[in-house]
């Protein structure tokens, strides 16, 4: 069995830019995605900016049959995983189903189908509540539909960690390579941009309520005062290293280390935990600190969180000690989609040597004292990547990925 997880296949939807090659080169370009809401009319809420994920439509990419039964989150991750398969070379017949297996995190799931279905029940009668909605609105339900959509009958779950989740997938799917599951696939998408899922959002008090999408969410800025909520994400198809090379598959990079932290109870006087999950998942690739090229930070855009942060990037790596960027400035939070989304990214970055910029932000709060790569894309040189992500209610995750083998 190979101790090495390798990236095969990528698969992208993210507000701007459909398609993995397509986002990196609007990442590169600082390209945003957030603008005013138009799925709905945002006029009666306090924050009316997000990433949405234009120029998709589901009859395009999926079954007829399938598009009425699925959330939007579920064409996402339905469109994401046939790509991912596509780009890894796997075919249905490669290897029996029960050798295949997928993980996803979720963070809303369906709740736009939800939304509508609830929506018949009061302002019309029971009759015309779709009997998809008995799955379409679950946490699980990108697992699933991905599972049948491809026959994967190997191990399947999904983690719900909020922001986090995408990581905490994608370690899963390592793990289950481990125990000898040749291929997985994993990822995450959300798309909760609905009335309802909007509302469930501002409830959380951590939204923007800024009308410049040049101003509105500003990760580690001294004016920071929110998030822009986004949808979209990744899947990957993640295979053991030994056997794709056996096949001649290409590799994007290995998910080399991971670990997981939880934060203590607010008020309790007890520091946050997000650097014993940087030194945790160090530790598990081998890697000292002075070995990673540059950190993709999780960047709340409040300023507790961007401090807390801060102080553990600083812990760890020195003040000033490693470039460090948030690209999902341009899309807004993905939820369970952004971190997969920053794997992505990463593994990008360390190919083409250019890790690209926080954007709509002049520069970090001195107070910080982070080397935040700002403007345009900066070149860096190295191997390794740091990919951090923290969820709601205290979760911490940090992912190490390496440039692909040269054997």
């Amino acid at each position: 069995m190979s101790a090495a997880t390798v990236v095969t296949g990528i698969g992208v939807l993210a507000p701007n830019g459909i398609g993995a090659e397509e986002f990196w080169a609007a990442t590169l370009r600082a390209e945003s995605g957030i603008g005013r809401i138009t799925r709905f009319e945002p006029a009666s809420y306090p924050s009316r900016l997000a990433g949405e994920v234009t120029g998709f439509s589901a009859r395009e990419h999926l079954p007829s049959r399938l598009v009425p039964q699925t959330d939007r989150t579920t064409q996402f991750a339905l469109t994401g995983s046939e790509w991912a398969l596509r780009d890894s070379g796997l075919s249905a017949d490669s290897l029996p189903a029960g050798e295949r297996g997928v993980v996803t995190a979720s963070a809303s799931g369906g709740f736009e189908f939800g939304q509508r279905e609830l929506g018949h029940l009061w302002g019309k009668d029971p009759r015309h509540v779709s009997a998809y909605m008995s799955f379409a609105w679950f946490y699980a339900v990108n697992s699933g539909q991905i599972s049948i959509r491809h026959d994967l009958r190997g191990p399947t779950g999904v983690l719900v960690t909020d922001q986090a989740g995408g990581l905490d997938a994608v370690a899963q799917a390592r793990r289950r390579i481990r125990k000898g599951t040749p291929v997985m696939l994993s990822g995450g998408m959300d798309a909760s941009l609905c009335p309802y899922g909007l509302a469930a959002q501002i409830s959380a008090g951590m939204l923007s309520e800024s009308d410049d999408p040049a101003r509105a969410y500003r990760p580690f800025d001294p004016a920071a005062d929110g998030h822009v909520p986004g949808e979209g994400g990744a899947i990957l198809t993640l295979e053991d290293g030994e056997r794709a090379r056996a096949r001649g598959a290409r590799s994007h990079g290995e998910i080399s280390g991971y670990a997981a932290t939880f934060d203590p109870r607010p008020g309790s006087g007890r520091p946050a935990n997000l650097d014993r999950a940087i030194r945790g998942a160090l530790a598990d690739a081998g890697l000292s600190p002075r070995d990673i090229a540059f950190v993709l930070a999780d960047g709340a855009g409040e300023p507790e969180p961007d401090r807390a942060e801060a102080r553990a990037l600083t812990d760890v790596f020195g003040p000033r000690g490693v470039p460090v960027t948030v690209p999902k400035s341009m899309t807004g939070r993905l939820y369970a989609g952004a971190a997969p989304l920053d794997l992505v990214t990463a593994l990008f970055a360390l190919r083409d040597g250019v890790v690209p910029p926080t954007v709509h932000v002049d520069g970090p709060d001195p107070a910080y004292d982070i080397d935040l790569v700002t403007g345009s894309a900066r070149p860096v040189r190295g191997d390794a990547a740091l990919v951090l992500a923290r969820g709601r209610g205290g979760f911490n995750s940090a992912m190490v990925v390496r440039r692909p083998s040269a054997t």
